[in-house]
């Protein structure tokens, strides 16, 4: 791995770990916003990854719970839609704006992960006990709840190697988790088993699985459909190409991200610039 892309990633944990260590004020003005989307399903947004929710006469199911200080926040946003407690929260990866809130959320609740999320959660000097997942799966498992049957589906490297993605079926809709930036360049986590090309393979996987017509849950961006998410894999895949086609051609690191910002205008502007997405595709290639 490059020494770019290890600065990338100590940066990003750096980050995640201040948000969760840091004191509760630095999320005082961060309003947790709750929008329906089909069925029982809501989605929220607030700080980090975007939350999905079940709520209905089996109690209160999420998708990832953000970083540690929205906890409450998170709960008092659930009460408002007329939930509870999470009875289950399901991670779709380890990092920490996904995760953050696990140690109270599984005081009362059980967390549901794929294996390799709990094996990197005990790798985090620390992580309290309550945080981490209690049942963990290879490949997939099925949760009905709320009159509804969830697919949780293991996408294997692609933004991490722990990843899954979470499928509604009757409500008819999926949360992608980080395999979804909408229009922004992602963050794929080679040194946690990531790879562009299995994230690109993974996403045009679940697109060929799901309806035309499913709403989509993005990781990080706002609600959207499954045009939408092909449209975010179609410039995840073309500009990965044409950074890899400029450095077989000797181009240096600045020069190829000027040119992707110019090709992709707008998609530098989250956590991962076009320099970064460039160092990503460097450190990817090195394997």
């Amino acid at each position: 791995m490059s020494n770019s892309i290890r600065i990338i990633c100590a940066l990003w944990l750096l980050a995640a770990a201040t948000a969760m260590a840091g004191p509760a004020d630095r999320f005082a003005n961060v309003e947790i916003k709750a929008q329906h989307v089909s069925g029982t399903v809501h989605m929220l947004e607030g700080a980090g990854g975007n939350i999905g929710a079940s709520v209905g006469p089996d109690g209160t199911l999420i998708i990832d719970d953000q970083f540690a200080p929205l906890g409450d926040k998170i709960i008092a946003a659930l009460d408002a839609l007329g939930g509870e407690r999470p009875k289950l929260i399901l991670n779709t990866h380890y990092h920490g704006d996904h995760t953050g809130s696990n140690p109270q959320m599984g005081d009362t609740g059980t967390i549901i992960s794929h294996d390799n999320v709990r094996v990197r959660l005990l790798d985090q000097e620390d992580f309290p006990r309550s945080g981490l997942p209690l049942v963990t799966y290879d490949d997939d498992v099925t949760v009905h709840f709320n009159d509804d049957t969830l697919v949780v589906l293991h996408l294997p490297n692609g933004h991490t190697d722990g990843d899954s993605v979470v499928w509604f079926k009757q409500a008819n809709v999926i949360h992608m988790g980080d395999h979804f930036f909408k229009e922004r360049f992602p963050f794929v986590d080679v040194a946690a088993g990531g790879s562009i090309d299995g994230f690109v393979a993974n996403v045009e996987r679940v697109i060929g699985l799901v309806p035309a017509d499913i709403q989509v849950i993005p990781g990080h961006g706002t609600l959207s459909t499954l045009d939408e998410l092909a449209a975010t894999t179609a410039a995840v895949k073309s500009s990965s190409a044409l950074i890899r086609e400029r450095l077989a051609a000797g181009a240096a690191s600045a020069e190829i991200a000027a040119e992707i910002d110019e090709a992709y205008p707008g998609w530098g502007s989250g956590f991962i610039s076009a320099e970064r997405w460039v160092q990503i595709v460097q450190a990817d290639d090195a394997g």
